[in-house]
């Protein structure tokens, strides 16, 4: 007897539907699976047998050979054990044959027959959205994950049992309520505010500069002069996130198995601080079946690099490519995988190794080529890709106790927000491109335009300070920037020169 079941496994941050064929043959009793299953596919069958016996079923003493196509396709995950197991049971006519190819199905079954949750749901649901099938039945703790997915019925099970019944008609179960909430109407809410950044105003000033933007950050300052604290709180001023960004940065989780519970849906930006001993593996992703870095799980978020130094050097330099692409590309031998990486990079340095060159008020014990050596751990074309660099000096006592209390957040968001519109507007004809971050230089020529005295003033600095062309173009994307939070129609010489103050490495490395 053979029958068929659907199921899905991701692909990247995507998915594609898996036929699950099962054929019961007379013979010597044995089980075997087919079609690139890894470990945990293979260790299925024992799950699968004891959640059959254990839910109250007899499991056929038959060779029993399941098919998972497409073939050429590697499958991972104990998600195909809810399929297998139905697919058993159907072809013991144990389930209607049409009543279990009717639905697709996801779910890790334990001993007893429950059924655990499992990563990559939401990339599935949209699979099977697109695939115009009837419906889906999930794990009871993915269901709200999947229920994001507008038009999809779905169904949440705790049992192969409860499976079994709703199959045969004996029971129902009541399709999860739909998730689809938008981000931009829920008011998000930040554990960390620039409300409480007392002094420190250039700095802030760059920050938004930077979130209204998209633009990279480099804050260059001694230990404790607030870097981390601030770069904690640049997602609170960035804009609320949209709805297909809810969705694509979630199927990135989904997929990395990080959603947390009750939350199946990523509304906040995400903010990734990962420590300075990361493998490039860890940062960009991989692995034999690849999975997503830190970039990726940064997506439509904010990639916080403390002590950037400090990173190892591979680790850096393939940094470059999704810095650029706003994607990355993982291959091996047997398939090769593209993630998503638009992410806002912030990083964070001491000055040197011991971290007081040019403090004021604690003696640097670090020689000129020290100093040199640390800087020049962070090549020229990383630090060229980074178009805002800033300098965040010690804070005073009177500064701390006695200054004024910070901008709310939520003042910054909205300059911010207003500075984006503006930009979202300018390259609506634009394919892939809604910041002035992500400027191509044919669009810099158009947008970028300067009269004589900011020209003039843009070529003596370049020239004077030997910036390559690139660090031209980073200069001028910063004061478009500017000019949109100004609400100018076009870049003054002032925005030009307040961008120029933003290349605070250039002009010590040059001079």
């Amino acid at each position: 007897m053979l029958s068929k079941t659907l199921s899905g496994t991701p692909l990247g941050v995507d998915a594609i539907m898996v036929e699950v064929e099962v054929d019961l043959n007379v013979g010597l009793q044995y089980f075997n699976t087919v079609g690139l299953p890894e470990g945990a596919v293979k260790e299925s069958k024992v799950r699968v047998q004891s959640a059959i016996k254990n839910s109250g079923y007899e499991v056929p003493p038959k060779r029993i050979t399941v098919n998972l196509a497409p073939a050429d396709v590697k499958k991972e995950g104990a998600a195909f054990d809810l399929p297998i197991a139905v697919g058993i049971l159907a072809a013991n006519q144990n389930v209607p044959l049409e009543a279990a190819a009717g639905f697709v199905m996801l779910g890790e079954l334990s001993l007893t027959g429950e059924i655990k949750p499992v990563r990559g749901v939401l990339p599935v649901a949209v699979a099977v959205k697109k695939s115009g099938r009837k419906g889906l039945i999930v794990p009871r703790m993915n269901a709200g994950e999947a229920a994001v997915v507008k038009g999809l019925d779905v169904f949440p099970a705790e049992s192969l049992i409860e499976v079994v019944k709703f199959l045969s008609g004996e029971q129902a179960i009541a399709p999860a309520g739909s998730g689809r909430a938008k981000p931009a109407e829920s008011p998000a809410e930040y554990a960390d505010d620039f409300l409480d950044v007392r002094g420190q105003e250039h700095v802030k000033r760059a920050l938004e500069v930077a979130a209204a933007g998209g633009h990279n950050i480099l804050m260059v300052g001694p230990p404790g002069s607030g870097k981390t604290m601030l770069a904690r709180r640049i997602p609170s001023i960035l804009p609320p996130m949209g709805f297909e960004e809810s969705i694509q940065t979630t199927k990135v989780y989904s997929v990395a198995g990080l959603l947390r519970d009750g939350i199946p849906l990523v509304m906040q930006r995400p903010f990734r601080a990962p420590h300075h001993t990361i493998s490039d593996v860890g940062l960009i992703g991989g692995g034999s079946v690849p999975r997503p870095g830190e970039v990726s799980l940064a997506h439509n978020g904010v990639l916080f690099l403390d002590e950037l130094p400090e990173f190892g050097k591979n680790a850096l330099e393939v940094l470059r490519q999704p810095i650029e692409d706003k994607d990355v590309t993982i291959t091996r031998s047997q398939i090769s995988l593209t993630f998503p990486a638009n992410f806002m990079l912030v990083a964070a340095m001491n000055p040197c190794p011991c971290g007081y060159h040019g403090d004021p008020w604690h003696q640097c014990a670090c020689s000129w080529q020290a100093v040199q050596k640390y800087r020049s751990r962070i090549s020229g074309p990383l630090l060229d890709r980074i178009d805002i660099h800033v300098e965040v000096p010690p804070m005073r006592y009177g500064e701390l106790c006695r200054g004024r209390e910070g901008e709310p957040s939520a003042a910054i968001r909205t300059r911010v927000r207003v500075a984006r519109e503006l930009q979202l507007e300018r390259f609506r004809k634009s394919r892939n491109v809604f910041c002035n971050a992500q400027m191509s230089p044919r669009l810099i020529r158009k947008h970028g335009s300067v009269d004589a005295a900011g020209a003039a003033l843009l070529e003596n600095v370049i020239d004077r300070l030997g910036m390559s062309a690139r660090a031209h173009d980073r200069i001028l994307k910063v004061a478009c920037t500017i000019a949109d939070l100004a609400g100018a129609g076009a870049i003054a010489p002032e925005h030009i020169s307040e961008a120029i103050q933003y290349r605070t490495l250039d002009r010590n490395q040059n001079q």
